[in-house]
């Protein structure tokens, strides 16, 4: 009995998602003005803290600083390596930490620096989740996003996955 040939799915009609920024410049005039303002310093104080051979980019959809593929491809999803990213959501901002996310000892340096500064800590395994610089206990913040330099990083990631 041969098999039965149906047509393909049609999609559902619907607005296409936007085309996601490629640069940071194009991501930061994709915020809205209001709230801009607050990702610039977000922005600026990733950049004061990380590690300078991190290479910026935008991956995923955000801000990311890490380690491109033309420097690491064995990586398992063929995305470049991120140890920090920096996203506008709808109703807030969110610093991707990679450093806390395998390092438990971050994570407990964090919880406990918020508590001491009177700080509400706002974060999953890795994801650290405010509106504004101000919710934050910065020099915890810094130490974790200056933690490992990218050679270090990828030193870590190589033992991890074997590779």
């Amino acid at each position: 009995m041969a098999a039965k040939k149906t047509a393909p799915r049609k999609k559902a009609p619907g607005k296409a998602k936007p085309a996601r920024p490629e640069t940071v410049a194009a991501y930061l005039e994709s915020i809205p003005a209001d709230r801009r303002k607050e990702c610039v310093a977000a922005l600026k104080f990733v950049r004061a803290n990380i590690a300078s051979d991190y290479a910026e980019f935008m991956s995923w959809g955000v801000i990311n600083w890490g380690i491109p593929l033309k420097v690491f491809s064995n990586t398992y999803n063929g995305y470049p390596l991120c140890f920090v990213a920096l996203g506008a959501n709808k109703n807030s901002f969110s610093l991707h930490l990679l450093g806390a996310y395998f390092n438990p000892g971050a994570h407990e340096m964090l919880s406990e620096e918020f508590a001491k500064a009177g700080k509400k800590l706002d974060m999953g395994k890795g994801c650290l989740r405010f509106k504004s610089l101000d919710d934050l206990e910065l020099k915890s913040v810094a130490r974790v996003i200056g933690s490992q330099s990218a050679k270090e990083y990828l030193a870590f990631y190589r033992k991890l996955k074997g590779v």
